[in-house]
């Protein structure tokens, strides 16, 4: 888990492809669109969507922007738009497997785009359930370790049935099952601990190993699949070594 979330640290501070590309506000909506569709508008018992809407104005969203996301979601909005979230299986480059999450209202164009960018970085879509044997589902947070008692966030995590808690890049990070993840939100908030990150997401129960120009090439990959309009995660059983790392931090 450290080396994806130390990735990813890095490529926040780089200033993250999408960003650039003007993607950012697009991934923020659905995420706000999503959050509200599962658990309702309201900030206060929706904790999912309490993240996302802070992600929102941490980016300078405009307000109006954040509200219509919400009446989207709830389906208070009759823009006659509708997103689904959907899951694609297949292969990048140097055969590392990967899950790919998308958020979209067309899902022909989406999956269209997802094989026509595989297909061009040397890999492959899958048929369904061909990689998710590979992976195991779970909630995910992290808290800034900044301010915070790390043995306080421990017993709490603990309490709301994590099975891991870990200090990793200056973040406290909380692994548990699928079923904690509401128990763990509530758990959290009850206690005024507002998370920087709150998902359901996957984990490979076995990493791929790679020599560090590859390893490099398939993060590349990775990130193009990430740049495409619809994608909103990318998950994959790559290790991704110390050595990968600092020659990522050195470019």
């Amino acid at each position: 888990m450290s080396g994806h979330s130390h990735w990813a640290t890095i490529k926040r501070k780089k200033g993250a492809s999408d960003a650039k590309k003007g993607q950012l506000f697009t991934r923020l909506t659905r995420e706000i669109v999503m959050a509200a569709r599962e658990g309702g508008g309201d900030i206060d018992s929706n904790f999912r969507l309490r993240i996302a809407v802070d992600k929102a104005r941490a980016q300078s969203m405009p307000k109006e922007n954040i509200e219509r996301a919400i009446k989207r979601g709830t389906g208070e909005s009759k823009d006659g738009v509708v997103f689904e979230q959907v899951f694609y299986e297949g292969f990048g480059s140097n055969g590392v497997a990967l899950i790919v999450e998308c958020v979209t209202e067309n899902r022909n164009r989406t999956v269209a785009d997802l094989r026509h960018m595989l297909t061009r970085l040397g890999g492959r879509m899958s048929s369904s359930g061909e990689v998710a044997w590979q992976f195991r589902r779970i909630a995910f947070f992290s808290i800034p370790a900044a301010g915070h008692d790390f043995d306080k966030i421990f017993e709490l995590a603990v309490e709301g049935g994590a099975d891991d808690v870990t200090l990793e890049d200056d973040e406290i990070e909380i692994v548990g099952p699928v079923e904690s993840f509401k128990t763990l939100m509530d758990t959290l908030r009850n206690a005024g601990i507002q998370p920087d990150n709150a998902e359901l997401r996957y984990v490979a129960n076995q990493e791929l190993e790679l020599s560090v120009p590859d390893t490099l090439q398939a993060m590349r990959a990775i990130e193009s699949i990430e740049d495409l309009d619809d994608v909103q995660n990318v998950f994959s059983n790559l290790k991704i070594s110390e050595e990968a790392m600092a020659a990522l931090e050195a470019e």
